[in-house]
């Protein structure tokens, strides 16, 4: 087992191309956008009225060539948002191309967006989460048995959440943070019920109703913000990155779900009785 390192604080660099991470709520290596393939992105479509030196100071920050520079695609300015948002990120997690974290992190205002980068976390070693997480109106987000509907809870809840937790990780690396880090169980577990299939067609999801960091937060800080155009605007970005990916070589990925119910999983079933229970369990679509 690897040994823990000390929980550090990130502070996202504003416009870094970024890719994988939270599914409805943590991301997957295992997983991959399932079923329907999203409505072509319109990479020619007016970008926000920049100016041209910023983005130009945009570009330097993105690193990404500029025909596949992402910065056309961010809001001119940080999104107005009244909710603290903190991303709790696996290390393995830091350096991987094509994560959503920092496409995040580069839409909205540096002190209401936080990367805090660990395995494991305590009062001791993270005393300002420490003291976030036992506030009455913060929420994490991380599906299960005990978890709320966000829409459905905050119509009831005494207080207004001013803030969300979300792990970014796989799925392994998300449970294990979650159900090793005891400050985790003093905010409210909420979960979010949607329809929508994930954008994020580059990499395999778990399931069909999984869902990147990114678009985790885009649909919770909709319904915290009430304001849909939130939304819109934080996957337009994930939507041009997908897009410049498939002009480029990369494939479509469908979801471990898809696969097994259509009997194009390539891999062999798992012999390990856990794991195939697993596998079970997708292809009946529960979700787990």
């Amino acid at each position: 087992m690897e040994s823990q390192k000390e929980a550090r604080t990130l502070q996202e660099p504003v416009a870094r191309p970024s890719g994988a991470s939270s599914s409805q709520t943590p991301n997957d290596k295992e997983r991959r956008e399932g079923g329907a393939v999203p409505a072509a992105v319109a990479l020619d479509a007016e970008a926000d009225d920049d100016s041209a030196d910023g983005l130009r100071e945009r570009r330097e920050e993105c690193s990404r060539p500029q025909k596949v520079c992402l910065c056309p695609f961010l809001p001119a300015h940080p999104l107005h948002i009244s909710t603290h948002l903190y991303i709790i990120q696996h290390p393995a997690e830091e350096n991987k191309v094509l994560r959503t974290v920092p496409l995040l992190a580069a839409c909205l205002p540096q002190d209401k967006c936080k990367v805090k980068i660990g395995r494991r976390f305590s009062e001791e070693r993270d005393p300002e989460l420490s003291t976030v997480c036992r506030k009455s109106g913060t929420l994490i987000l991380y599906p299960g048995a005990e978890a709320a509907n966000l829409e459905e809870f905050i119509l009831d809840s005494p207080v207004y959440p001013s803030t969300i937790i979300i792990i970014d990780g796989t799925w392994s690396q998300a449970k294990d943070i979650f159900y090793k880090n005891s400050l985790f169980r003093h905010p409210k577990q909420v979960q979010l019920k949607t329809s929508i299939s994930s954008q994020y067609v580059i990499r395999m999801q778990p399931t069909n109703r999984c869902l990147s960091t990114l678009e985790c937060a885009a649909v919770a800080l909709s319904i915290l913000e009430k304001n849909n155009y939130i939304q819109e605007t934080l996957l337009r970005p994930l939507q041009a990155l997908c897009s410049f990916q498939l002009q480029h070589g990369a494939q479509i990925r469908l979801s471990k779900e898809h696969l097994l119910k259509n009997g194009l999983y390539p891999k062999p079933m798992p012999k390990n009785k856990r794991k195939l229970r697993k596998m079970e369990l997708l292809m009946n679509s529960v979700q787990i």
